[in-house]
Order: structure tokens, then C-alpha cells, then sequence
């Protein structure tokens, strides 16, 4: 099993999931965080500290969100890994519980 990144991390960013991850399994991209299914070992160690609640784990992650795990999959085997938190970007708190971010991510 693995964890999923979903919608709301899509203009949040938070990092503070990463330092926690000990197989370093965190991709960043311009505006999201990928998570890759290959190397996840089902820690739960990153879901309680995403400040967006945009991580889940693979078995409940709500039907309207289903999506991203194909999402995660495919933008870890593009994005570098990231393993040392980062400031958010100064909107985070702004875009934090909008919903349908996903016309926003960015490739």
C-alpha cells in the first residue's frame, strides 16, 4: 500500500511531510508534492503532518479523489526528490481547503 498526495496540496506545498518520510519518497514539482508508490512503505508517518490534510492512504482516499494516485505515480518519475522542509509559498493559507484545485497543477 502506499500514501496519496491529492487536491489540496495544489497551491499549498507544505513540506513539513517530508523530514518524516525515511525513505525519501516525496517529489516536488513547481506547485505539489508527489509521493511515489514504489518507494512508500506505509509508515503513516507524513498523513499527520500535512497542515492541508491532503494526504491518504491509498485504501481511503475519497472516490473523487481516486485520481491522483495515478497522479502521484506519474509526476514522481518526473519531479525531484525532496527531503528537507521549505517555507510554503505566501498564498498557501489562501488556496488551503479550496476545492478542485486540480486546473492548477502544474506539470
Amino acid at each position: 500500500m502506499t500514501y496519496v498526495v491529492t487536491d489540496n496540496c495544489i497551491k499549498c506545498k507544505y513540506t513539513d511531510c517530508v523530514e518524516v518520510c525515511p525513505v525519501d519518497c516525496f517529489h516536488e514539482g513547481p506547485n505539489f508534492l508527489a509521493i511515489d508508490p514504489q518507494e512508500c512503505i506505509d509508515c503513516t508517518l507524513c498523513e499527520p503532518e500535512c497542515p492541508a490534510e491532503a494526504i491518504f492512504s491509498e485504501d481511503d482516499v475519497p472516490d473523487h479523489l481516486a485520481h491522483f494516485l495515478e497522479i502521484n505515480a506519474e509526476l514522481a518519475k518526473k519531479w525531484p526528490v525532496i527531503t528537507e522542509m521549505k517555507d510554503p509559498p505566501e498564498d498557501a493559507e489562501e488556496w488551503d481547503g479550496v476545492p478542485n484545485k486540480l486546473p492548477h497543477l502544474e506539470r
